[in-house]
């Protein structure tokens, strides 16, 4: 079976982006396929290298990363989300004319129509929202 999974939360406010992330492993571990992870709203946040959780709590967009690279997967962050949080892949800061990019290595930054194309291309598209 083929799923696309939206992710709605950042990493530290709510339970949605660590959900998905074991949803994610489950999905992978059970022989499925992940089309695409498409962070969304809040779960643009998931994209950006500058986080840094405390050292007793989990790095969750870190985890994302390494699933990411393990298993090929295609990572979206949602542009417009992703500008409004000031993640910047390279090709964006050089549009906005700014001095640094942030987005993590594997992760993409593209629009709605990547979510539209997931969902076609999908058996399950399921949404973690905050």
């Amino acid at each position: 079976m083929k799923f696309s999974i939206v992710i709605h939360g950042a990493p530290w406010s709510s339970n949605a982006s660590h959900s998905a992330l074991r949803y994610a492993e489950a999905v992978l571990e059970c022989g499925h396929e992940i089309v695409r992870l498409f962070f969304y709203q809040d779960g643009a946040s998931n994209g950006s290298s500058l986080c840094v959780p405390p050292q007793d709590e989990i790095n969750i967009p870190e985890q994302w990363q390494v699933l990411i690279n393990k298993h090929g997967i295609d990572a979206v962050v949602c542009a417009a989300s992703a500008l409004k949080r000031g993640i910047l892949d390279e090709a964006e800061a050089d549009r906005y004319e700014k001095n640094a990019h942030n987005l993590l290595p594997g992760f993409a930054v593209s629009g709605l129509g990547q979510l539209i194309d997931a969902a076609g291309q999908s058996d399950r598209v399921v949404s973690f929202v905050q």
